[in-house]
């Protein structure tokens, strides 16, 4: 059996690989990336090291060629840029006859009314089209989204959101790699759709237990869009970044993350890291750097 992992060299990718090569032989594992030479690592390591560029979809079907379980992690880019490329992908793993597809999404996709969930849901509808037994892994947050925040925090910043009272399931990328190793190397996972999601907290909540991490307390400072906006400008944030995240924000005050869901626990054996111990992890991880 062969599987194959889109993205290999990306921040979930490597931890999806890296988790599989300790379970699953290296000769049965092939990743497709843009750029060959940044996996030379995983070369040297014995797994195929496939050229996949999700914008020149002729060159997927050699790519995908011979596989039987392939993870699709979703690209990043704009809307419209996504869906054609995801649905290229979906394409061209019809054509390869891959046996299954696991797939990345996002939290409640079908429904979800997150400015980013259009792609997730045109490719998760494209899926279903080919018959192809599948699984959607729909994550809902990673902490490491938080990161440039935790870090204002640190520099004596509050907490600034626009979120309300609006709920997230933050979880570590470490978390989402191993449940999706788990569904693409692992048995019984056809036709199912895996919500994985931490525990649901709301912005005062997660503060809260950043203060706890610190040992200090971590001012929340609620304001409304527009003032958010002008905030994440004045933190020098890049301008065309800026609508993206107020519109995150409303996504989350609106409930397109409040989830609660047992599903990290049926594919990992365990709750999501609970979310004092996950951003004692992160805190480490920046303070090293």
């Amino acid at each position: 059996m062969k599987m194959l992992v889109t993205g290999a060299t990306g921040k979930l990718g490597t931890r999806v690989v890296e988790t599989l090569l300790k379970t699953v032989p290296a000769s049965q594992l092939a990743v497709s990336v843009r750029n060959p030479e940044k996996a030379e690592g995983l070369r040297s390591r014995g797994v195929e090291v496939r050229q996949g560029d999700f914008d020149r979809p002729q060159n997927l079907d050699a790519a995908f060629a011979g596989i039987d379980r392939l993870l699709i992690i979703s690209a990043d880019g704009d809307n419209e840029t996504r869906i054609r490329q995801h649905t290229d992908a979906v394409a061209a793993a019809e054509r390869a006859k891959v046996k299954f597809i696991a797939y990345t999404s996002i939290a409640n996709a079908s429904e979800s009314t997150m400015f980013l969930a259009p792609p997730h849901r045109a490719t998760e509808e494209a899926i279903l089209k080919t018959g192809i037994p599948y699984s959607f892994l729909r994550n809902n947050w990673y902490l490491e989204n938080e990161i440039p925040s935790i870090q204002g925090v640190l520099a004596g910043a509050p907490w600034v959101t626009s979120a309300g009272n609006g709920k997230v399931g933050w979880a570590l990328h470490q978390e989402y790699a191993e449940a999706a190793a788990a569904v693409l190397s692992g048995d019984g996972h056809e036709n199912t759709i895996y919500e994985l999601s931490g525990k649901p907290l709301t912005q005062e909540e997660f503060a809260s237990a950043l203060g706890t991490v610190l040992g200090k307390e971590v001012p929340v400072q609620q304001v409304d869009d527009a003032a958010y906006a002008d905030i994440m400008k004045g933190a020098g944030l890049p301008e065309f970044l800026i609508p993206m995240l107020v519109d995150i924000q409303k996504g989350i005050r609106d409930g397109a993350l409040e989830i609660e869901s047992n599903d990290f626990e049926k594919l990992l054996g365990r709750p999501a890291t609970p979310i004092n111990e996950a951003l004692s992890q992160i805190v480490n991880e920046i303070s090293e750097k």
